[in-house]
């Protein structure tokens, strides 16, 4: 049963802004019918009594929001990345991708994947999820049936692909608005924490009659939106020449009120914006890029220019991309985060200077990108502050301490840098322990 007040102790370490971490080396967090009521040294005089989890020696960290993940993608995680220097670019869909999501209109083989993925997300820092599932709606709903079970937050797209695909996953338009509009109505509403999110998967593989219907769809049922936006030169170029009446990729979205300024919209990748693009962007007080370090290496060669993004009062989150990445482990994606940000200075903004100051993001700014950046689209979330939800993480991070007593800055950053799946201790999403 739930405990409606009770309090964390351990070593606490959040980012309530990005510039710094705040860090109480043997603090409380006290959680309140599901939200932040206290964070500090000692527990007030009010407060005595609550039951208390005794975590000290532990980390204790806000939970993180994976806001672009490809779940019928991970079971094929790690294969792959060197199909590009032997052929062509969508030599990864056509041999991973696609026929792996096709297998998804078997709802026993569903059953089993997702079943793997859910455990498995279940152990690690992530408590909030943007999910691409595939085109089957029945599959969907299970994808959104298993999440809702293990205590997750989350968004669930059922994909629209009405063009460009292989045989056996894709829709006509018609079926794709159609089992697009019995999800809506089986899903908005069913789960308290797991919600449907209108999810083309990017302009190439739906036609100008489904985007139409979609943004019906978004306006009538008031869902949000995800898909991708300048992942790849090929891709934006693949775009232009289907929609040549448009100067920019984003344009492809913001026509249909899909690029926040309708409902709330993901945006993943985002690494070759225009000025022109950049600049529609940031007046879209609703649009989060989903960043996914790892992934735009992966596939682009490149980084995102993500300070520039954060500077512009642009929402940013972090993104895993399974399986354009390998791994579900957000605090490996946080530290991608930085290696990506020092490719993007080198590359862009040093200029051959070797004296050139140092703009690329630093730790905390990554790790806030990963919480209250990204975890922002559910509303106030991703830190300690009162008033959050209450989603934590607790790592235990003995197994990586060396002789030396080490301060939480370092035992944060080493964590970053070295822990995974066995080192998650407990979780908690919206006050409830899931593990």
């Amino acid at each position: 049963m739930k405990e409606h007040t009770f309090a964390l102790k351990g070593t606490i370490v959040h980012t309530p802004t990005p510039q710094a971490f705040e860090i109480l080396e043997d603090g409380f967090i006290v959680c309140r019918d599901g939200a932040v009521a206290f964070l500090g040294e000692a527990l007030p005089e009010s407060l005595h009594g609550i039951p208390v989890h005794d975590f000290t020696g532990r980390l204790i960290v806000p939970g993180m929001a994976d806001i672009h993940v490809h779940a019928p993608q991970y079971g094929f995680r790690g294969l792959g990345m060197d199909l590009d220097l032997d052929s062509t670019w969508n030599t990864w869909f056509e041999t991973y991708s696609l026929p792996e999501e096709r297998s998804y209109a078997d709802l026993a083989y569903a059953d089993q994947a997702y079943d793997r993925f859910v455990d498995d997300l279940l152990h690690t820092t992530t408590t909030r999820l943007c999910a691409f599932a595939t085109i089957h709606r029945p599959a969907t709903e299970l994808l959104m049936e298993k999440l809702d079970a293990a205590g997750f937050a989350a968004y669930v797209g059922k994909l629209n692909m009405d063009r460009n695909s292989i045989e056996g996953l894709q829709e006509t338009t018609e079926e794709s608005l159609t089992e697009t509009r019995r999800w809506l109505e089986e899903t908005c509403g069913r789960y308290a924490a797991v919600k449907p999110m209108v999810t083309p998967r990017y302009t190439p593989s739906c036609t100008d009659a489904c985007m139409e219907g979609l943004q019906e769809l978004i306006r009538e049922f008031r869902v949000p939106v995800q898909s991708h936006l300048s992942e790849g030169l090929d891709e934006i170029e693949w775009v232009k020449s289907m929609k040549p009446e448009i100067s920019f990729y984003g344009q492809a979205y913001d026509m249909y009120g899909m690029l926040g300024s309708d409902v709330p919209s993901v945006m993943a990748h985002c690494v070759y914006p225009t000025e022109a693009e950049f600049a529609l962007m940031a007046q879209r007080k609703q649009l989060w890029v989903a960043h996914c370090p790892q992934s735009n290496l992966h596939s682009s060669g490149s980084a995102a220019p993500i300070r520039r993004y954060l500077e512009a009062g642009i929402h940013v989150g972090i993104g895993s991309d399974m399986a354009g990445s390998n791994t579900l482990n957000l605090f490996r994606a946080i530290a991608d985060c930085t290696t990506a940000s020092k490719v993007y200075w080198a590359a862009h903004e040093r200029n051959g200077d070797p004296y050139a100051p140092k703009t690329y993001l630093g730790l905390s700014e990554a790790f806030y990108i990963a919480t209250k950046g990204g975890c922002s689209l559910w509303g106030p979330c991703g830190s300690f502050e009162p008033g959050s939800f209450f989603d934590a993480v607790v790592i235990d991070d003995r197994p990586l301490q060396d002789l030396h007593v080490r301060p939480g800055r370092q035992r944060i950053e080493r964590a970053i840098q070295q822990s995974d799946d066995r080192h998650v201790e407990a979780k908690f999403i919206n006050g409830i322990q899931v593990l």
